[in-house]
């Protein structure tokens, strides 16, 4: 319940903020009420404006609602020696990376699995459950977090939200213009948009929404190979593999859907559910570390 909570108040907030900024840009009016056709220009304005706004003030968002979603506490002051270690592995790592120290924050959980988000590379949050810490020893630990300070230091949130704002663009942009011209060829209406607009229009976002999804998903895909990379030049290659030796015999479950692409373990799944995986099955990023990609 208290999911499905945040999640309404976070797109209300997205919605309202939104609105305010379309109100001060002027788009009122996207579509051309004449009839003559489509205002591109206004239209590709209306577009980006939702398309990064939704994306980015998702990402402004996500340390908060990572927080609120998996029950994470901040190590504000270490109270075992556990946390003592977790804080000073991360701020050895980070220093490494060249990025200031993210916050280090532990979740109740009997997953294994860990998580990094932030708006910025300077001001992150890195997570780990406490499954991961029962379940790894303190090199294979290591590792996870070496992969999720890389992902920090090279700004793969702030990325994958560009890659998510550019394609809601375009979906938004295609979707409107798909429903015009059935409202306008098939539907003959020449004033204002009907129903077949309305009706069309939401159908083709539903279509190119899923179809684009896949392109952000091969973003997503990629940068773990990425991040196992940066973990492996942080915490040795033989730790990082051992970690995802670990991560696939521990039987555990990913993140919840809004964060599952920040975490070091996510869905798995063949053929065309493959398409839609944010992170590449495990036996490929260890071999890929093998092979020092």
């Amino acid at each position: 319940m208290k999911r499905v909570v945040l999640f309404i108040i976070t797109n209300l907030a997205i919605v309202l903020v939104l609105g305010i900024v379309l109100s001060l840009l002027g788009v009122g009016t996207v579509l051309d009420e004449q009839g003559v056709g489509l205002d591109m220009y206004n239209l590709l304005v209306f577009a980006a404006v939702f398309g990064f706004g939704g994306a980015f003030i998702s990402l402004a968002m996500s340390k908060w609602t990572a927080k609120r979603l998996t029950g994470a506490r901040v190590i504000t002051s270490p109270s075992n020696s556990t946390e003592a270690w977790l804080v000073t592995m991360v701020q050895r790592q980070s220093e490494r990376a060249g990025i200031r120290m993210p916050e280090v924050a532990i979740y109740d959980s009997p997953d294994v699995n860990a998580f990094a988000t932030g708006m910025m590379r300077n001001s992150a949050l890195v997570a780990v459950s406490t499954g991961l810490l029962r379940s790894m020893n303190q090199d294979e630990a290591e590792a996870v977090l070496a992969h999720e300070v890389s992902h920090v230091a090279n700004g793969d949130m702030v990325t994958l939200a560009l890659v998510q704002g550019v394609v809601n663009t375009f979906v938004i942009f295609l979707s409107r213009v798909v429903g015009h011209f059935v409202d306008r060829v098939i539907f003959k209406n020449e004033r204002g948009h009907g129903p077949g607009f309305f009706i069309t229009s939401i159908i083709a976002q539903i279509v190119f929404g899923i179809l684009a999804s896949t392109i952000v998903m091969w973003f997503s895909r990629q940068r773990e190979f990425r991040a196992d990379a940066g973990g492996a030049a942080l915490a040795g290659r033989e730790k990082m593999i051992a970690a995802l030796e670990r991560l696939r015999r521990a039987p555990t479950e990913p993140l919840p859907d809004q964060m599952a692409a920040f975490g070091i373990y996510g869905s798995m799944g063949q053929g065309f559910r493959r398409l839609f995986m944010s992170h590449p099955p495990l036996e490929e990023r260890i071999a890929a570390l093998k092979e020092g990609r």
